[in-house]
């Protein structure tokens, strides 16, 4: 590779001491290492602590970031405490911010082919990998390939800038805005569909069993600003998934039960018109009228700010 390759990680953990180890197992390999990696634990009450130590004790550029503990897990606070890590870090002049689950794990090539994407594209801004949880094919291409999960979401330094950081969202979905927000700051965003990275767990498996966890989702998608049409559509296409039928019925629920309440949301409404705009037009291109998806999807620019 040429030019910049230098990035650096920041990982939120709160007790992960089955999946942490493999996660940084798995970063040790690759063929191009991070300048540094803070792992902010949010007071963990089990053995991550201890893991993590082991390694920092070897490797001096992974670093603890012990944080006061936390009553209860919120999707907030691993917004908070990324971006306390992000202001922590001691490396300032990286090319790359990386953002890294302590429960995945991946090849030893992901973060130089990762980069490379970027190398090829002055433009890409946002990108990563598929996360595929536990039990789902590892061939799955999900159906939105503009939107990386927040799980291995990996920063162009300026567009990290651009966007002015994270949105806080209480009820999740913080990392779709960010690959709107990215989009609108004028940046490709791109799931590089040829890296797949495996979940060690289910996901939002904190928030209960599988019904409430969907329930969770379609809270999440009215918070996030969600178009009413977009979001019936979707739950449509999903009655298949299992739990059948109740799996879809149920993330209606939570959307619709949100829409009822006009539950409120922190999400900048410029952002919110942007991300409706956004799914009318794949909803168009989808029924294969691109006349109207074109006229759906006007950028909205977002003013740039400096990373402290």
């Amino acid at each position: 590779m040429s030019g910049a390759v230098d990035y650096v990680l920041v990982t939120p953990v709160k007790n992960e001491e089955q999946t942490i180890g493999r996660t940084i197992e798995a970063v040790l390999r690759q063929t191009i290492k991070p300048r540094e990696w803070l792992i902010a634990s949010d007071g963990s009450t089990d053995g991550t602590n201890s893991i993590i130590s082991g390694y920092v004790a070897k490797h001096p550029w992974i670093r603890l970031f012990d944080l006061p503990p936390r009553k209860e897990r919120c999707f907030s606070a691993v917004v908070a405490n990324t971006m306390l890590a992000i202001a922590n870090l001691e490396v300032r002049d990286f090319s790359y911010l990386g953002l890294l689950d302590g429960d995945v794990d991946f090849e030893a090539d992901y973060y130089e082919k990762t980069m490379r994407h970027f190398e090829h594209d002055a433009s890409l801004g946002l990108a990563g990998g598929v996360v595929v949880d536990p039990g789902e094919p590892r061939d799955r291409i999900p159906r939105n390939r503009r939107d990386i999960p927040g799980a291995v979401q990996f920063f162009r330094r300026e567009c990290f800038e651009a966007i002015g950081g994270l949105i806080a969202i209480p009820e999740g979905g913080w990392d779709g805005i960010a690959c709107v927000m990215a989009r609108m700051s004028g940046y490709k965003t791109r799931l590089l569909e040829e890296l797949v990275v495996d979940h060690l767990k289910p996901r939002n498996i904190s928030k209960g069993g599988p019904l409430k966890r969907l329930w969770q989702m379609g809270q999440r998608d009215y918070a996030v600003g969600y178009h009413p049409c977009f979001e019936a559509v979707k739950c449509l296409s999903r009655i298949g998934n299992r739990p059948w039928l109740a799996g879809s019925c149920a993330w209606w629920c939570g959307y619709a039960g949100s829409w009822i309440m006009r539950r409120a949301s922190i999400v900048p409404e410029p952002v919110r018109q942007h991300l409706r705009g956004e799914q009318l037009a794949r909803m168009w291109q989808a029924f294969s009228l691109p006349v109207f998806a074109s006229k759906c999807e006007a950028r909205s620019p977002l003013p740039r700010v400096e990373m402290p």
